[in-house]
């Protein structure tokens, strides 16, 4: 009876340690261990759906962006930027090539005139050959012309001979009323400041001042008469 009892013994001894051992890791000691064991299965729910989510806290501050607190550049500033630097361009490439002009002067016309029959009308078309000649005090030929070097540059492939200055030119024609100008007529500011070459409706050529071109612009002022030259 004494070794039965010593067998049941060890046998129930030899049991609780192999269920011991069987026992997983986070047994035996469940409250250390139960962080681990969540982490591990959210670890293995996020492996197996591919996917997390994300908690906000309810104070968290939230910013709204809104279209209006941008700006972009519009189709119309585009368009306006490349024009002026397209004209910015133009004028360099003008005064590059009027800087290297090396044709008849205006004394050379007077002596061969490049076109013999004097005509109001061609006067005009051959003054707008020059728009955009930059203006160059005491500048007489197509690198550069003053207001009254523009006149008598023009003027001189007519074979027509005038002063190079305004007050000096006022007193080579004739004053005419302003109701009989014609483009080619010369317009010519009272106070002999300057002057320009008539264009028809309101409007003159000439070679304004420094930084600025031959153009055609309306007059400014009333202040002016029309000189009749070569008739």
């Amino acid at each position: 009876m004494r070794g039965a009892a010593l067998n049941i013994t060890v046998m129930a001894v030899a049991t609780g340690i192999v269920a011991t051992l069987a026992l997983p890791g986070y047994a035996v000691n469940p409250a250390a261990n139960a962080d681990g064991v969540e982490a591990a299965e959210a670890l293995v729910r996020l492996r197996s759906t591919q996917s997390q989510s994300l908690e906000v806290e309810a104070g968290a501050a939230v910013q709204t962006v809104a279209r209006d607190q941008f700006t972009a550049t519009s189709e119309e500033e585009l368009a306006a930027a490349q024009a002026a630097a397209a004209a910015a361009e133009r004028r360099a490439q003008l005064a590059a090539s009027y800087q290297a002009y090396s044709g008849p002067t205006t004394a050379q016309y007077l002596a061969n005139p490049a076109y013999p029959n004097f005509s109001l009308t061609q006067v005009a078309e051959v003054a707008m050959q020059y728009q955009g000649v930059p203006y160059r005090y005491g500048g007489a030929t197509p690198d550069g012309f003053d207001c009254s070097g523009l006149v008598m540059y023009v003027y001189a492939q007519f074979g027509i001979a005038l002063p190079h200055g305004v007050r000096a030119q006022s007193s080579a024609g004739t004053p005419i009323d302003r109701s009989a100008a014609q483009p080619g007529d010369i317009v010519m500011f009272n106070d002999m400041s300057h002057n320009g070459i008539y264009m028809g409706n309101g409007m003159i050529l000439d070679a304004p001042y420094p930084g600025k071109t031959v153009s055609i612009r309306p007059l400014w002022t009333d202040a002016y008469y029309i000189m009749r030259v070569g008739i």
